[in-house]
């Protein structure tokens, strides 16, 4: 439950002009001692305007990029349209010596609409091969629907030497 500051002080008066001990007192109140004592600490350091509640959330998260590194990311895509974010993201880091990730100069450039859909081939499949067969297992077929990254591609794809 939050208290607002008047009531918060108004517990440390009864507290301060208890004949009993603190924790009696509180105990009777239902407040937690932790509680209390970090009400107290705050109410010692800066009065009564102390005890307003604070928001919980951080004023600034850790790894958000500041408005004017993201000003600095798009001045740069724009300067050097014929980049990739991955390259615009090297040189954002080796020139302004500060970090940025591909990911994030692609979500930054796309926001900004400074992204460019892929050019897609659309191939449609023949109704039939456009070399015959002659015998059993000369031409396979391969469906690449679903093609897997890279790096395990290469793995399926290595023969194994004799």
């Amino acid at each position: 439950m939050r208290y607002p500051a008047a009531e918060k002080l108004e517990i440390i008066r009864i507290v301060e002009q208890s004949h009993l001990p603190a924790k009696q007192t509180l105990d009777r109140l239902g407040i937690a001692r932790r509680t209390f004592y970090r009400w107290y600490d705050r109410y010692l350091e800066g009065g009564q305007e102390a005890l307003e509640d604070r928001p919980s959330a951080p004023s600034r998260v850790w790894n958000r990029i500041p408005p004017e590194m993201q000003d600095q990311i798009v001045e740069m895509a724009l300067e050097q349209s014929e980049l990739s974010p991955r390259e615009l993201a090297v040189r954002f880091t080796d020139e302004r010596q500060y970090f940025v990730s591909e990911a994030t100069v692609y979500r930054l450039l796309k926001a900004h609409d400074l992204i460019t859909s892929p050019a897609y081939v659309v191939i449609k499949a023949a109704d039939a091969f456009h070399t015959k067969t002659t015998r059993p297992n000369e031409m396979w077929q391969t469906d690449f629907t679903y093609c897997a990254p890279r790096a395990h591609m290469s793995g399926m794809l290595r023969r194994k030497e004799d």
